[in-house]
């Protein structure tokens, strides 16, 4: 009886988490590059009702998560033309981002509330592998592959940062840019490309909300993800392997929340993610905790050319 419900809790914990591990990832890039983007929210919810108005339309899940990561770009760039280009307040923004989003997302749902889903990316089970003694159940066994995917690309994408000239470029711009700028590199094109791959991972978590995990649309149901991922790209020190661990603790977390129901009030639940957020907040706000933490040293800086 404990290990079926071992089982069971840690087999939804990574159904949970890896819309919060997409998104952490795209935004760990884009804090890297130096930009700071609040509008995680804003992007998956953009993400979501673009993916479920795709495959309701088309037939297609699979083109309804392209739209959803075409849709998390384009607000990302938005994003990135107010707080690089424009060299605006990047919270602010952030912050707008997340309200256009919401707003934009209900109004154009609105036609798709409470319409059924035919085409969904069905779970899978791995055949030889499913019948591991319990590693089997919880990851092989009735899985999205949306899930695999999400754990195949988080060790890439950590290689690429640490361990590639991309990487060292994007961190020598999040770090230093006007020493990057010297050196020949592109500083806004660099923060611009991180910004919109923040914004399709972000979308494609969307996406994976509503035609994967739940396939449905209603409003609001990215549930303030979006917050949580802010928090989690600060915890996880910007680093996409401690990303991967903190995106399936926030996702225990939250599924254990439901089980334990009866003897956790659900508003500590509703509110976890933006006390979340604030706390991550109030961490960037304290410039020594926040160099402790190995924040890159120009986040939130607009660059200016000539300037040290």
């Amino acid at each position: 009886m404990i290990d079926e419900w071992v089982v069971g809790t840690l087999s939804r914990t990574l159904a949970y988490g890896t819309p919060l591990l997409l998104a952490t990832l795209g935004e760990i890039y884009s804090e890297r590059s130096g930009v700071l983007n609040l509008g995680v929210e804003g992007m998956m919810i953009l993400g979501a009702v673009s993916a479920f108005a795709t495959a309701f339309i088309t037939g297609n899940p699979w083109l309804g998560m392209l739209f959803a990561g075409l849709a998390g770009a384009v607000a990302s760039l938005v994003h990135g033309f107010v707080s690089i280009t424009l060299r605006a307040n990047q919270v602010v923004s952030g912050l707008a981002l997340t309200m256009a989003g919401l707003g934009l997302s209900g109004l154009f749902g609105k036609g798709f509330e409470g319409e059924p889903l035919d085409a969904t990316i069905s779970n899978i089970s791995v055949p030889v592998l499913k019948e591991i003694p319990y590693l089997g159940d919880i990851l092989f066994v009735d899985q999205n592959p949306i899930v695999y995917i999400a754990l195949a690309i988080t060790p890439v994408l950590s290689f690429v940062l640490f361990h590639t000239s991309i990487g060292i470029t994007i961190r020598s711009v999040g770090e230093n840019p006007s020493a990057a700028d010297s050196s020949g590199i592109n500083v806004w094109l660099v923060r611009y490309l991180c910004v919109a791959f923040g914004g399709v991972l972000a979308g494609f978590a969307g996406g994976y909300l509503s035609i994967a995990y739940r396939p449905a649309w209603t409003q609001g149901m990215t549930n303030g993800m979006g917050w949580l991922v802010i928090a989690l790209t600060i915890f996880a020190s910007w680093n996409p392997s401690r990303g991967l661990f903190g995106a399936f603790l926030f996702g225990a977390l939250m599924h254990l929340s439901y089980r334990l129901q009866p003897w956790v009030a659900p508003e500590l639940l509703k509110m976890m993610p933006y006390g979340a957020a604030i706390l991550a907040l109030v961490v960037l706000s304290f410039g020594t905790l926040k160099k402790n933490m190995g924040a890159p040293n120009a986040l939130q800086q607009p660059y200016r050319r000539g300037e040290k």
